[in-house]
């Protein structure tokens, strides 16, 4: 149920010019969304409030309001083409359990075959969960479902960020995550700041996470994105860079459990031209987690069709620096990768024409279970450059009690600040 509190007309003075000009008003919006009772679904409540308050032009605001209540979604949700709007999260989002439903109704991100539960998106945006607001996916149900298979087919994400611009989003919390948090994709200009997200599991499965794909944010054809002060503990990527995402900053951040900050995967629709470019990222603590930063892009053969399958795409990383990260019991360091292939396949890791150029890891320390700083599987095809590793002393190996001192290295062309050991100790497809 709806309940819209009020439509205030302000009248506030216009700009001053150089002739007199009448009193601009303006008009503000504010639409409170009421749980459905008993336990109902409030999907609908919840499209109609931005329906209703979402959409506003020239000096006109609105403000969707959700009260400190749980609110129960059991159906998709598009609510997207919104503008100058304020989102007031004070309550609890809690997602149905009925697979059945979520697998036939996913709504397409418009990449790598994936699906959403939610597609929001517009300019102007200003989301604000005041530090407790939160998404449930109630995900449990979908570890146990999957049991470890790797991208199950219209399993969705819980958020789709999409054409969103010139918008913050702050101070909210993600909880038991579906698949991937959040994907921001086909937007500009957006701050993503003080974000906690918490998709664990204690059945591990595989390769000891059960929450597989439970990716924190994942960027796709975005640009100016920053993420500033995020906590992440999940089963796979922190945060995940993938085609053509320019100019990102991550910072500030405490990342537990997973596997990494990602630069990928890329590289996995044959022929088709993609780019990271621009990406900074800093004062990054890690905690039990399997790398600090992992590059992966698909080898050059196409094979399948994604999300597991494909291949052969073409493009370039670069310009990177991933500096001032604090280790904290990793299993390894910083890792890339040009063997990703069809369903895990094995061979092909000279075959990549996607390119890995021009990126530098700058003063880490902390302690790792590895005495390899850096495992650089990199294509023959199209030879990393640019590399630099420096001031990475301060890591402690915990197993030896000395520091890591192993580069391993494949079609690494004129490594600075370190020199290569040795080979990679094998393909490592993920």
């Amino acid at each position: 149920m709806l309940s819209q509190i009020f439509v205030a007309a302000l009248s506030l003075p216009a700009l001053v010019r150089s002739h007199p000009s009448p009193v601009e008003v303006v008009t503000e919006k504010v639409c409170v969304v009421e749980p459905c009772p008993g336990g109902g679904d409030s999907a609908p409540a919840i499209i109609e409030a931005f329906k209703e308050c979402g959409h506003n032009h020239g000096h006109n605001h609105g403000t969707v309001r959700f009260l400190n209540e749980t609110y129960n979604i059991k159906s998709v949700m598009n609510t997207t083409g919104l503008s100058n709007v304020n989102v007031d999260l004070q309550g609890t989002l809690l997602w149905d359990q009925n697979i059945p439903y979520w697998l036939n109704n996913s709504l397409p991100v418009g990449y790598q075959n994936q699906s959403s539960a939610w597609l929001f998106g517009g300019s102007n945006i200003h989301w604000d969960g005041h530090g407790y607001g939160t998404l449930d996916g109630n995900g449990e149900v979908w570890y146990k479902f999957i049991n470890g298979t790797n991208n199950y087919p219209r399993r969705p994400h819980q958020i789709t960020y999409t054409g969103v611009t010139d918008s913050v989003f702050e101070g909210i919390r993600f909880v038991q995550s579906q698949m991937w948090t959040m994907t921001v994709i086909h937007a500009k200009n957006v701050l993503l700041e003080n974000i906690y997200v918490n998709s664990t599991d204690v059945q591990p499965v595989g390769f000891a996470f059960s929450s597989l794909n439970t990716d924190g944010a994942d960027t796709i054809y975005a640009d100016n994105i920053t993420f500033r002060g995020w906590t992440v503990d999940n089963g796979d990527d922190s945060i995940s860079l993938k085609a053509n995402s320019t100019n990102i900053l991550i910072e500030d951040c405490d990342f537990y459990t997973g596997l990494g900050v990602a630069i990928g995967s890329i590289g996995q629709y044959e022929d088709r031209f993609e780019i990271i470019e621009n990406v900074t990222v800093r004062n990054i603590r890690t905690y039990n987690m399997r790398y600090g930063v992992y590059m992966k892009t698909w080898t050059g053969i196409s094979t399948g069709y994604p999300p597991n399958g494909g291949g052969a795409g073409q493009g370039y990383a670069a310009n990177m620096t991933f500096e001032d990260f604090t280790l904290s019991n990793n299993t390894g360091i910083i890792g890339v990768t040009q063997c990703t292939s069809y369903n895990g396949a094995s061979g092909g890791c000279d075959t990549s024409l996607f390119n890995l150029r021009d990126y530098t890891f700058r003063n880490w320390s902390g302690t790792a279970t590895s005495d390899v700083i850096a495992e650089l599987q990199c294509s023959g095809a199209a030879p990393c450059t640019g590399v630099v590793i420096e001031n990475v002393g301060g890591i402690l190996d915990t197993v030896n009690n000395t520091r890591p001192a192993a580069y391993l290295c494949d079609a690494v062309t004129s490594p600075v600040g370190f020199n290569c050991t040795g080979v990679p100790y094998g393909e490592n497809p993920r």
